[in-house]
């Protein structure tokens, strides 16, 4: 019922569901194409709804030559002296491949460089359905061959290299990390998932987790179909492993892993699935569960209690990898 929520949870419940711009299964065309050209403003209301970037961590933003053109990152980096190159995390946005930015991940990105002492590289990918399948996933690749070949400029270390991301983002952050394995590329030392989206076929919507999303807390059913309908294109094939990692022919060889789910959402058990195929492939797994969570719960730390645990486990995790 939900009395049982928790109470921040039940206000962000309640502010999604009034807003629909907020989900984007309400969303007009127009609406849509207004809220993708949003820049979120630093500071004042967003940072109310978002979270706070910590203070002592330096912020900037830069691009770099991808295949497309000119692809934007914000990197994020402890103001502190360090006497040994940093671990760098390169970190993809949530946003169902559809909506939000890497400004989104101010306070997520800015605890990871504090707390962990590591370089954060956040990417602003190409969104749908301007840029469908597989824009994204080049954006993140070639995001990730830069970081390696550029640590060095950031004070980083390109041997202690992982991957993040949250919703779409845990997708991208898993794809990479298996491309980067088949395709020679840097190696990933680590990577953090956090409630990913790892099944785009059909048979995501026998999930016990989808089936009893009745409450659709920040992400509702209707909004996986349309979010999934803006990115793959009418030719792609859902069970290609760029779309659905869980898919994977092969699953072996992959970086340790901390996979962060919610009880809450439709993806849940998506997660889990994903997690355990990891784990039955003799990858290092760890998974973390926030059973009264939602979908999206680390967007809004001010809300969602279990933010602040979830980003210390993520930590955790990437510090015994990447040390």
């Amino acid at each position: 019922m939900t009395e049982k929520l928790p109470a921040g949870v039940r206000v962000l419940d309640r502010m999604m569901k009034v807003n629909p711009g907020l989900s984007v299964a309400r969303m007009t065309p127009a609406q849509l194409e207004k809220v993708q050209a949003t820049v979120i403003p630093d500071g004042g209301v967003a940072d109310l709804f978002l979270g706070r970037r910590q203070p002592g961590v330096d912020v900037r933003s830069i691009s770099f030559p991808a295949r497309h053109g000119d692809l934007p990152l914000r990197i994020y980096t402890p103001e502190t002296w360090s006497r040994t190159p940093r671990p760098v995390v390169l970190n993809f946005h949530g946003g169902g491949f559809v909506l939000g930015s890497a400004r989104q991940c101010d306070w997520s990105c800015s605890l990871v460089a504090k707390e962990l002492d590591a370089v954060v590289v956040s990417v602003d990918y190409r969104l749908a359905p301007s840029y469908r399948f597989p824009a994204g996933v080049e954006d993140c690749y070639d995001a990730l061959i830069w970081t390696a070949a550029h640590a060095g400029d950031l004070d980083a270390d390109p041997r202690r290299l992982g991957v993040m991301g949250d919703s779409a983002g845990g997708n991208l952050a898993a794809v990479v990390a298996l491309m980067a394995r088949d395709q020679g590329g840097p190696r990933i030392g680590h990577q953090a998932l956090v409630y990913p989206a790892t099944n785009m076929t059909d048979e995501l919507r026998d999930d016990p987790s989808v089936t009893a999303n009745t409450r659709g807390i920040v992400l509702t059913n209707d909004d996986i179909e349309v979010f999934r309908a803006h990115y793959l294109r009418p030719e792609d094939d859902p069970t290609d492993y760029r779309l659905s990692p869980l898919l994977a022919d092969n699953l072996s060889g992959l970086p340790p892993a901390v996979v962060v789910v919610a009880g809450l959402d439709p993806l849940h058990d998506s997660g889990i699935r994903y997690a355990q195929a990891l784990a039955d492939a003799g990858n290092e797994v760890r998974v973390e569960d926030f059973h009264l969570m939602p979908h999206g719960f680390l967007s809004f730390p001010y809300f969602c209690a279990s933010a602040r645990p979830a980003v210390d486990a993520i930590v955790r995790a990437q510090r015994e990898a990447l040390g």
